[in-house]
């Protein structure tokens, strides 16, 4: 069944907000493509597919949980993104992966991991905790 969750960071010059709405289903489901993101956990895209850095970033936020999804669901098991809604004044492309992380949580009951965002005051910047990873796209990880 399909869940929607809404990630909201409130700031006084704005915020992050981003709507996913996942379902979870079965790898033998053939209604998407996917990719694999680890082991037999997989992610599928919407029929109209999404931004490739919205795939880049989503897939991110699956890993980040992918070791112990994948240990509970030894058969596979698929997250299929349905929709990412996203105003445009209060997005960043890392936000999807703090989406996929919640969806994630409240979806399998995970533990809270540590993922986050922050603003600093001073300078309106955000700074993301990624689970003990500096920059993930970055080829130092620093």
């Amino acid at each position: 069944m399909a869940r929607k969750v809404k990630y909201r960071l409130r700031t006084p010059v704005g915020g992050l907000a981003v709507d996913l709405t996942a379902a979870q289903r079965s790898l033998t489901d053939p209604d998407a493509p996917d990719i694999q993101v680890f082991g037999k956990v997989r992610m599928a895209l919407p029929p109209g597919g999404l931004h490739w850095k919205d795939v880049a970033w989503l897939s991110f936020g699956v890993s980040l949980n992918a070791q112990e999804i994948d240990a509970r669901f030894p058969e596979g098991v698929k997250i299929q993104v349905i929709a990412l809604q996203v105003p445009l004044s209060d997005y960043r492309a890392e936000v999807a992966a703090l989406a996929m992380n919640l969806w994630l949580q409240e979806e399998f009951g995970l533990a809270d991991n540590g993922v986050a965002a922050a603003v600093i005051a001073s300078t309106g910047d955000y700074v993301f905790t990624w689970k003990g990873t500096g920059n993930p796209f970055s080829d130092t990880m620093a």
